[in-house]
This record gives C-alpha cells, sequence and structure tokens, in this order.
C-alpha cells in the first residue's frame, strides 16, 4: 500500500511539494488559506484539510494516521510544528526558516525514535548537504556559497518577487549575519559587504551578507573559512537598507488613530502585494557553491552551479521547485529506507553518506534540476 503523507502550508513551495509527492503516494495538504487548498484539489490527486495549525493537540491528531509529515509553514511557526510532530512520534522533513535552535530538539526526536530533516530547502539545504559529503573526503579550507531567486523581468522599485512568505524575506534582510573567517566566528549585520558577481544566463547580480550558514557553524566549524550571501539585483538592497533605517522592520508597536500596529506587520502586508508572484510569471534561481581544499596532498576548486526557470509544463515557479523538491527527495529517502537515522538532521549529516547524497541529485536531475559540477587543481593564488 503506499505510503501517506501530510504536507503542512499550500503556499507556493507547499503546492510544489504535495504535487510532486501526490505522483508516488497519498497527498494530504493542510493549510488554513482555502484558496490555496482548492488549487490541489481541483486539479491533483491531493485530499486537503483547512485548518489553522497553531495548537499542539490539532497538528497531534492531524498527524496520527500518517507515515511522514512535510512543514513547509512559515518560519515563525517552524518550531513549534517541529516539535509537536516530534511529540506525535512522526518523522518529518522541514523547510521552514525558523529562527529558534531546532537542534535542541534532538534529545527528543532520538527519544521518538524521529528522523526529522531540517532546512531542507535549495538553500539553507542544498549548499549543506554538497558540503557534508565534500567534508568526508577532504580537507575544506574555504567553502562559500551564493543563491537568489529572482522574477526575470524588473519591476520598479524593487526589481525582486517573494515565491514565500515576505515575512520570511524581511527575516533574511534583519537577522546579523554569521560566518567563520580564518577559523573566527564573525557576526555583521545583514546585507553588509555587497560585491558584484558576473553569471551566465543572468548577468551581474548583487551579493551581500545574510545569516544562511545556521547549521553549518556547529556542525562545520572546523573549516577556517565559510560564509554565505544572498544575490539580488544591483540596487534592490539599497531600498532594504531605506525601508530598514526609517522603522518599517520594526517590531515595537506604534499607535496610529487609536489603533496599535506593529511595523513589520504593516510593512509585510503592504509587501504581499508588491512581491506578489504572479501565476505564469517568468523567473529562475541561481546558486554556486564553491569548496576549496586539499585531496589527496593536491589544492582543489569544486564548484557547483545551478541555474534552473520556471516549469511551463508543470506551471511551477523556480524558486518553489528548488526548494520543494530538495524536500521531497528527502522524503522520498526516508520512506525508502534509504535513510534510517533517529533524531534532527540538517543536510549537512545527510551528505556524509555518499548513498544519501547521490540519491538527492540524482532525484533532483529526474525533476529537470541540474548543477553543473566544475573541478580543477589549484596551483597557487593566481588559479583561484
Amino acid at each position: 500500500m503506499s505510503k501517506k503523507i501530510i504536507v503542512f502550508g499550500a503556499g507556493i513551495v507547499g503546492k510544489a511539494i504535495a504535487i510532486d509527492l501526490s505522483k508516488n503516494y497519498f497527498v494530504t495538504s493542510a493549510d488554513i488559506d482555502e484558496k490555496s487548498l482548492n488549487y490541489l484539489s481541483e486539479r491533483y490527486n491531493i485530499d486537503t484539510i483547512n485548518v489553522n495549525l497553531v495548537e499542539r493537540e490539532v497538528v497531534k491528531n492531524l498527524v496520527r494516521d500518517y507515515d511522514l509529515v512535510v512543514s513547509a509553514v512559515p518560519g515563525f511557526m517552524g518550531y513549534k510544528i517541529l516539535k509537536y510532530v516530534i511529540e506525535a512520534g512522526k518523522n518529518i522533513v522541514d523547510i521552514s526558516f525558523m529562527p529558534e535552535d531546532y537542534m535542541k530538539l534532538n534529545k527528543l526526536a532520538v527519544e521518538k525514535e524521529v528522523a526529522a530533516i531540517t532546512d531542507c530547502g535549495v538553500a539553507p539545504g542544498m549548499p549543506n548537504l554538497i558540503a557534508g559529503f565534500y567534508n568526508e573526503i577532504m580537507d575544506i579550507e574555504n567553502f562559500e556559497y551564493y543563491v537568489g531567486g529572482l522574477p526575470k523581468i524588473k519591476k520598479y522599485p524593487f526589481n525582486y518577487k517573494a515565491p514565500f512568505s515576505p515575512v520570511d524575506v524581511i527575516e533574511e534582510y534583519t537577522r546579523p549575519a554569521r560566518f567563520i573567517e580564518k577559523g573566527n566566528l564573525l557576526i555583521k549585520p545583514a546585507m553588509s559587504d555587497p560585491e558584484l558577481i558576473f553569471f551566465e544566463n543572468v548577468g551581474t547580480l548583487e551579493a551581500f551578507y545574510t545569516d544562511g550558514l545556521r547549521s553549518l557553524l556547529q556542525n562545520l566549524d572546523h573549516i577556517p573559512n565559510i560564509k554565505e550571501k544572498t544575490l539580488r539585483y544591483p540596487g534592490h538592497i539599497e531600498l532594504i537598507k531605506a525601508l530598514k533605517a526609517a522603522g518599517f522592520f520594526g517590531h515595537d508597536p506604534v499607535i496610529i488613530n487609536n489603533t496599535c500596529i506593529k511595523p513589520i506587520d504593516f510593512t509585510g502586508k503592504l509587501l504581499i502585494k508588491n512581491w506578489e508572484l504572479r501565476p505564469d510569471e517568468p523567473e529562475f534561481t541561481v546558486m554556486r557553491v564553491i569548496i576549496e581544499g586539499k585531496q589527496n596532498n593536491k589544492r582543489k576548486m569544486i564548484i557547483y552551479d545551478l541555474y534552473d526557470e520556471y516549469d511551463k509544463t508543470e506551471k511551477l515557479p523556480s524558486m518553489a521547485r528548488t526548494t520543494g523538491f530538495t524536500a521531497t527527495a528527502h522524503a522520498g529517502m526516508i520512506l525508502n529506507g534509504i535513510f534510517t537515522g533517529k533524531g534532527i538532521f540538517p543536510l549537512e549529516l545527510i551528505g556524509r553518506n555518499e548513498k544519501c547524497f547521490k540519491y538527492i541529485l540524482d532525484y533532483q536531475k529526474k525533476r529537470n534540476i541540474n548543477y553543473e559540477i566544475t573541478e580543477r587543481e589549484i596551483k597557487s593564488n593566481q588559479d583561484r
């Protein structure tokens, strides 16, 4: 009998996850947004449940009859959902960009004999998997990655569209960025140290620090240099900095016409419309992962380049595909018994297993998500 999966969240990425999994499993999508649920139930063999996923008992009752949970909820809900599912003794794949330290739930997951794969998206996610794999076969000296999801057509003033919750995007712009340089953990404000980088098929993009390294800072802290930067069209980040400086991202309530409101809530509400990714709107995902280090007494540079566009056939945005299919690959890995670990597993811990690493890349390749891999020997600093 086919396995049963419940997907929490029916946003752009949650839809992609449910659609992909429904081709091989019985899938139920749960969300408070009835319109999104109707889209899935009317077009695909997907059951839906209209529900508010805020109460522990609601979540635990929902997952009771399922073999696996995939959580695609906004980051502010992520930790609680993860905890409730683990308490219910169910395996879970999670893509939410939660601010909390999910490793605090590792002991509970082990006790409940649950596999919880976290930060399971395109980034954080795939760079972690790649880092975990190469950490087993070489001495990494430098690890860095650049990633962004952007519309193909620029629209003033932001030149940006969000494939997920604007609140989660704003979180990237406000959370202090951590990275490792010469063995030291450093912290800088998000959006700092901008640089211009050229990419084939795209052109010149602006890269800046965000706090995307997350679990890599603990699990691979022996690597002397680790950094991550987000990519946007040039000029976007100066506008975001202006909004931040003016207080539009603040969390302290202000009173307007006798109404108390948080600036961040107001801003998020406005940006939902401005950043909304329209159906059939062409967009792309671009990512570059760079690993430098020693293998067999030789210094090497290995580069993974990803360029992916909107899927016209399935009508799925690229960021939904690249994020969602990372999650569905790991879901299949658990359901097929390829991965049997118990506890909390960010993807650098999954990548240590060569069989798992190859399974994830092959799974995505079958869905036309292709990583171009370049490897060369470094003989001097001029070769970098």
